[in-house]
Order: C-alpha cells, then sequence, then structure tokens
C-alpha cells in the first residue's frame, strides 16, 4: 500500500470536476500541466483563467520533501512558525552530508559520526512535526520519491532543485527554497507565477546506444540554461509512451537544467507498471478511474502548436548519444562529434573517473544497462582505463541489483561503490589528487557540470551523458570513444566491439529490500524536546531578520559586481561547506566567494571602500555590516542558477546586503530573495550593467514609493562625483513587498499576519 493513500484518493475525488470547470472558463482544451495547476488551486473550485507568464495564482500542494542539507534551514524556520504538526504530509532524507571516499560501509560510517549531530536534530525535529524521516544511508531523495511518494496528477515542492524529477510519474513536482516549504507544512498557501508552457513531441523511440538522458541533452541544448524558465515542460507522444518511468524521471530531473519551473509526462502503462512493481498498485487503481484527467485532452496533443507557447519536436529513432560540457550542462555535443571538438577546444581526450548514480541516473533500468556493458568488457578481457564509481540511487535499487548480481559484475571491473547518496554529484567526494587541480577529464551521470562542483578542481572538465555511454567511456578511458563505430582492444590484442547496452526496465524477481531506512513519526510529538546547543558549529537557532525602517536605503556600497556566470554554486558553495548549512553566521563565510569581480576577474578578491583594502567577499561585507553600512550586489544574466538552497539568499540578508541587481534572475533564486525581504533587482537596461564601478555609492530615491508594477530608481554615485541614474524592473506584488517590509515571509507568518 501507497503511504497516504487517502490523501491521494482525495485528490483524485475532486479532479474532475476541477478540472472540467476549469476548461470551461478558459474555454479551449487544456495541457496536462494546466489540469494539474487549476486542480490545485487553493481556493479549490477554479473561478477565473490565468494568463500564463503574468498572474500570481496561490496553489494547494499535496506533500513537501527536504533534503538534509536544505532541511535543517527549512525546520530551523518551521520552529519559528508556532505550529504543531505539519499541515501536509512532509519528508526528510538524509542524503547530501555523505562523504564518498572509501566505499559505502566506510563512508557511511564516518557520516553518522561527523555529522550525528546533525541528523539527531533532523530525526528529532521530524519526530515532534510529524514528519517521514529517512536515515542517511535509504537513498537519494528524488529516487525514494519516485518510488514512494510520487503519483499522476499530484503537486508537491521540494527544497530541492530536482524534486521535479518526480514528473516522471506524472505530477507536478518543483524545487523551492526552505521558506516556501515552511509556508505550505504551516497550512498555508504556495504561490507561483502561472507558468508559460513548452511543449516537446517525442516521436520515433530510443534504439541501440541512445537513452532517456539524450532526450534531456538534447532540450538543454537547444533551450540553454535559461530557456525553459518561468515555464514547465510537458513532454507527450509515441516516443514518450515507449520510454520507461525512471527514464522519465531522468528527463524531468534534469530540466531544472534549463531552469524549468518543472517537466512532466502524461500518465500511461509505464507508469503503471513502475508503480505496481514499487507496491502500489491501490494508487493505480485510483488513477485509472481518473485517467482521461492525468493527461492533456486529445486535442492538445493532436494538435500541440495551438495550445504550447513554445514546441520542440525530437524524433527518438534518429536521436543520436550526446555528451554535454564541460563546465556547464547546456553545451551538447553528439558523440559523433565529439572527437573534432574536443580537438578544436583542447579538452583533455583521456578520461580518469566515470561515475554513475545521482538523482539523475540511479535506477534499477540504468544500473542494469551500464552494467551490461560492465559485463562486455569483463568476457571480452578488457581492462578499463579510468577509474569507476557508482551511487545507487536507494537501499531498495541497492538491495535489489545486489541480489540479481549486478553489483557483482561492476565490483569485477574494479567498481567502487559508494553509499545510496547524493556522493560526488554535489562535492561530496574526497578524490584523491584533487588538490593538485591538474587539467583532467571526467565523465558522469549526474544533472551538473560547473566548475570545481564534484571534486573542488576549477580544471575537471566534467561532462554529462548517459549511464551506458559512462560504462563505455570510463572503459576505453578516451572522451573521444563512440561506441557506436570503434572498437577496443582486449588482452590479446583483439579488437572488440561492444554491442548496444541492454538492461530490464524493472527487477524480473521485483523489487527486494531488508530495511529500506524509514522512521515514522511519533503520533504525538509534543514532547519530544529538539535541542540545539548554543556552542554548536554545525546548527544555530534563528533570529528574526529586521523589519524594513520605511526609508530609503542611502550610502549603500558595491559589494561586489559579478561577472559572467554566477550560480547558486558561486554564491554559496556546496562540498565541505554542507557541514555549516544549520549555521547560518558559519555558512555566511562561504558567501559569494565563487563568484568572479568584474573589476579584476578574480574570484574572493573585492575592494573595501571603507579603507580601500582588498578582501575575501565575507570579510568585506561583515566590515560594512559592523560599520552599519548598507550594501548591494551586481549580477549578470541568469542569476542564482542551480540549486534551490535559499543558503544563497539568506547569507548576504544576515551579512547586510539590502539588494541584488542583476540583468535576469533564475526564478528560485529571485523567490529566495523575495521570501528573505531582500530587493531583487533587474537592470530596466541590461547595458546600465556597464556603468556600474567599483568605487560606486547607490542611493534608493524612491524606495517609499515601491509598489507593484512601479519601476525602483537608483543613483550610482561614482568617486569622481559622477552619477548615473538606473532604473531597476522587479516582479513583486503587493503579498510580496509585505514580505520585505516585515523583513521576511517567515515574520509575516509568525505574526499571524500572513
Amino acid at each position: 500500500m501507497a503511504f497516504d493513500i487517502e490523501m491521494i484518493e482525495k485528490v483524485y475525488e475532486t479532479m474532475a470536476t476541477r478540472i472540467d470547470r476549469a476548461r470551461e472558463l478558459v474555454g479551449r482544451p487544456l495541457t496536462l500541466s494546466e489540469k494539474i495547476l487549476y486542480s490545485h488551486l487553493w481556493d479549490g473550485m477554479p473561478t477565473q483563467a490565468f494568463t500564463r507568464g503574468k498572474d500570481y495564482v496561490d496553489f494547494a500542494p499535496d506533500r513537501v520533501a527536504c533534503q538534509d542539507a536544505t532541511a535543517q534551514m527549512a525546520l530551523l524556520q518551521f520552529m519559528h512558525a508556532g505550529k504543531s504538526k505539519v499541515a501536509v504530509p512532509t519528508t526528510v532524507h538524509c542524503d547530501h552530508l555523505i562523504l564518498a571516499k572509501n566505499g559505502a560501509k566506510q563512508d557511511l560510517e564516518l557520516a553518522n559520526k561527523q555529522s550525528k549531530e546533525v541528523f539527531d536534530f533532523l530525526s528529532s525535529v521530524s519526530n515532534k512535526y510529524g514528519i517521514g524521516f529517512w536515515k542517511p544511508g535509504s537513498g537519494i531523495i528524488h529516487q525514494i520519491v519516485l518510488e514512494n511518494y510520487a503519483f499522476p496528477g499530484g503537486m508537491m515542492i521540494g527544497t530541492d532543485s530536482h524534486t521535479v524529477n518526480a514528473g516522471g510519474l506524472g505530477m507536478l513536482a518543483i524545487g523551492v527554497g526552505g521558506a516556501d516549504a515552511v509556508d505550505v507544512m504551516s497550512g498555508m498557501s504556495w504561490e507561483l507565477k502561472f507558468p508559460k508552457l513548452i511543449g516537446v513531441k517525442l516521436t520515433g523511440k530510443l534504439n541501440g546506444w541512445t537513452a532517456p538522458k539524450d532526450v534531456i541533452l538534447k532540450v538543454a541544448d537547444i533551450l540553454t540554461v535559461k530557456g525553459g524558465t518561468g515555464a514547465i515542460v510537458e513532454y507527450f507522444g509515441e516516443g514518450a509512451e515507449s520510454m520507461s518511468c525512471t527514464g522519465k524521471g531522468t528527463i524531468c530531473n534534469m530540466g531544472a537544467e534549463i531552469g524549468a519551473t518543472t517537466s512532466t509526462f502524461g500518465y500511461d502503462d509505464s507508469m503503471r507498471r513502475y508503480l505496481a512493481a514499487t507496491g502500489r498498485q491501490d494508487v493505480v487503481n485510483a488513477a485509472d478511474k481518473v485517467a482521461s484527467y492525468l493527461t492533456a485532452d486529445a486535442e492538445v496533443y493532436a494538435n500541440p502548436a495551438q495550445y504550447f507557447d513554445q514546441l520542440i519536436e525530437i524524433n527518438l529513432s534518429e536521436l543520436e548519444p550526446h555528451i554535454n560540457g564541460p563546465f556547464t550542462p547546456d553545451r551538447g555535443t553528439p558523440v559523433s562529434k565529439m572527437k573534432a571538438e574536443a580537438e578544436a577546444n583542447g579538452w583533455p581526450i583521456k578520461v580518469e573517473w566515470g561515475l554513475i548514480g545521482s538523482c539523475t541516473n540511479s535506477s534499477y533500468e540504468d544500473m542494469s544497462r551500464a552494467a551490461s556493458i560492465v559485463r562486455q568488457a569483463v568476457a571480452h578481457g578488457i581492462t578499463p582505463k579510468a577509474e569507476f564509481g557508482i551511487n545507487p540511487g536507494s537501499e531498495q535499487i541497492r538491495y535489489t541489483i545486489e541480489r540479481d548480481g549486478i553489483i557483482a559484475d561492476f565490483e569485477k571491473m574494479g567498481t567502487k561503490v559508494f553509499t545510496n547518496a547524493c556522493g560526488p554529484c554535489i562535492g561530496q567526494w574526497d578524490r584523491e589528487g584533487a588538490d593538485k587541480q591538474e587539467k583532467n577529464t571526467i565523465v558522469h551521470s549526474f544533472n551538473r557540470n560547473f566548475s570545481k562542483r564534484a571534486d573542488g578542481n576549477p580544471n575537471t572538465h566534467a561532462f554529462v551523458t548517459s549511464p551506458e555511454m559512462v560504462a563505455a567511456l570510463a572503459i576505453s578511458g578516451r572522451l573521444d570513444f563512440n561506441p557506436i563505430t570503434d572498437t577496443l582492444l582486449n588482452d590479446k590484442g583483439e579488437a572488440v566491439k561492444l554491442n548496444p547496452p541492454f538492461g530490464d526496465e524493472l527487477p524480473t524477481k521485483g523489487f527486494d529490500v531488508q530495511d529500506p531506512g524509514f522512521q515514522a513519526p511519533a503520533a504525538d510529538g509534543s514532547s519530544v524536546q529538539v535541542a540545539v546547543s548554543p556552542t554548536s558549529d554545525r546548527l544555530q537557532l534563528l533570529e528574526p531578520f529586521p523589519a524594513w525602517d520605511g526609508k530609503n536605503i542611502t550610502g549603500a556600497k558595491l559589494l561586489i559586481k559579478a561577472f559572467g556566470k554566477c550560480t547558486t554554486d558561486h554564491i554559496s558553495m556546496a562540498g565541505p561547506w554542507l557541514r555549516f548549512r544549520g549555521h547560518l553566521d558559519n555558512i555566511s563565510n562561504n558567501m559569494l566567494i565563487g563568484a568572479v569581480n568584474a573589476f579584476n576577474q578574480e574570484t574572493n578578491k573585492v575592494k573595501n571602500q571603507l579603507d580601500g583594502s582588498y578582501d575575501a567577499v565575507p570579510a568585506v561585507q561583515r566590515a560594512y555590516k559592523a560599520a552599519g553600512v548598507p550594501s548591494i550586489v551586481v549580477g549578470d544574466q541568469n542569476y542564482g542558477e542551480g540549486s534551490s538552497r535559499e543558503h544563497a539568499a539568506m547569507e548576504p540578508r544576515h551579512l547586510g546586503v539590502k539588494a541584488v541587481l542583476v540583468k535576469s534572475f533564475a526564478r528560485i533564486h529571485e523567490t529566495n530573495l523575495k521570501k528573505q525581504g531582500m530587493l531583487a533587482l533587474t537592470f530596466a537596461n541590461e547595458a546600465d550593467y556597464d556603468k556600474i564601478q567599483e568605487d560606486d555609492t547607490i542611493n534608493f530615491l524612491d524606495l517609499t514609493e515601491f509598489a507593484p508594477g512601479k519601476p525602483l530608481t537608483l543613483e550610482f554615485v561614482h568617486a569622481d562625483g559622477s552619477k548615473d541614474i538606473i532604473l531597476a524592473n522587479h516582479t513583486y506584488n503587493e503579498g510580496q513587498i509585505e514580505w520585505f517590509k516585515a523583513g521576511s515571509a517567515l515574520n509575516l507568518i509568525a505574526a499571524g499576519k500572513a
């Protein structure tokens, strides 16, 4: 039986009437995305048609999921909300704080010692407030959600950008910051600008070496890292129906890499098979009763150009395996063109490591298909040229692939089996020799490959591809190896060509697990004590941020003008910094240390206008805070791309930054800034970015007239006394302006005014 089957059945009970009413109001057939949105309105029955990309709408998500790194801050905030129990089903998953180094057993034991304080906090706070807790080693949040909680037609939010993975089971699953999660856990509505819609029509069928991963690698190449911003991507067509449920999850997962709000697929037989295989036949029975409401109306898919804001068509039969990178997940290269591309760009050809896993590609099918390549190499006497590592997606996956001999197949090739956790994907990888910062190439099946993300080495060229291609490239040891056409030499000097991968979509003997690692919360948590030591360097109780004083911000200093790509990894690095995710002051020591200063092209070196010296970004900002001097940050395009981590917004807020002014924002980061009571602004004229000078002092001229749709006027006073007046746009509505005035959205909740 599924978790929360009563809740799921309740969602389905009201779905038909709500969607039928929405169809009448909109006056046309509806996409799947629209059906789920309109059936999850906070006010229940739809009463109006909403304008895509314009109207802010209040929704009622069905559930919330948090991973351990972001859950700390989310739950520390929830403790201020004054609630005795979460209002919707919520889970916490311990998958980020486990370092990959020696192998699963040793690494998990070390994590349980090093992060005991954090795990104990998360366990106790979950127990107190009615939250399901998944222990360290149980698996990666998004794989566990797909296996246990996702359901067709549902809506969920999660404090991780890859929450979107659950779209593989027909949900609208959306990554948010912790403050958004706190709203929903507190029984409040969740606000989202009604998304635009991108349709991706998939024809043909995957074959040979091509995998579901190649679909999203191709889409990322088409749309770029910001092409999906403000939109839901809906996949459909015969090609979509021919893919496995976990394959669909892979595609939706990497929708975060194009900035999409989320991605989804219509309910089909692959979902029925997956639900049944994971013990949720009761969900199938319930979903089948409303099946026509769990996919788009037939007219939509018959004439998609009429119903989507943008349409992409991909013929899977002609799609070639892709290898995306380095340093950005949207730089796509078909395998047949990699040799020429690598030579032209000077990319290291030798592959040092191949890594399979992460929330993107750690399913049974992924492991099975990759193992089929490994088995061939072993059988033919081919010695792998690169090191190899895998992270199973969950304890259920690990136990099942061990039972079925798949782990043994990997180990015959010397593969290192890491814990069922994120590991190298999020920088939790103690890679030997990375500190030497040598130029090298790795290939992985993860979702992101930003500079320094996996191993901390800025010269590691990381390429994203499918698990089966990772296996082939790691065995060959060459980035330019094309398994479709090329051969390998075995120990007898014979040329061997690898056969295309093959693997079972689902285990023929069914899934199995002894201890999945789940802890149910206490029925009554009122007596549970949640202790946070005042001397802890890992956890820190939060103090409310101060409210706005009602005056114009004047005399603000420019902290940094960030140049080029500035992701949440640049603003608040992961890796070793994950240990401070529950301690706002300590984690703030990594604020913007990865951002490139536009004035000297260096990282973590900015001018302190108080004394003219140059120092680390956090040090300069702490000097401004101590002196009572406000500051602002200026950024480039798609500022805040990447992870949903709200620390990237809370750190500057904590240290006294008042505003962030950029050319454009990634969706989640803009919302996180708003929630924390900061000003998230964009240049009305992007060329004004070039007018910002290193010694600028900034005055807000009309913040006292802050209102929806009204740009703000900023005066930039340069060192020579000259001035530039710059207009800054914003997307604040009246409710969000109240967050700013109160000091944060949480301040309103705590005051009972939200």
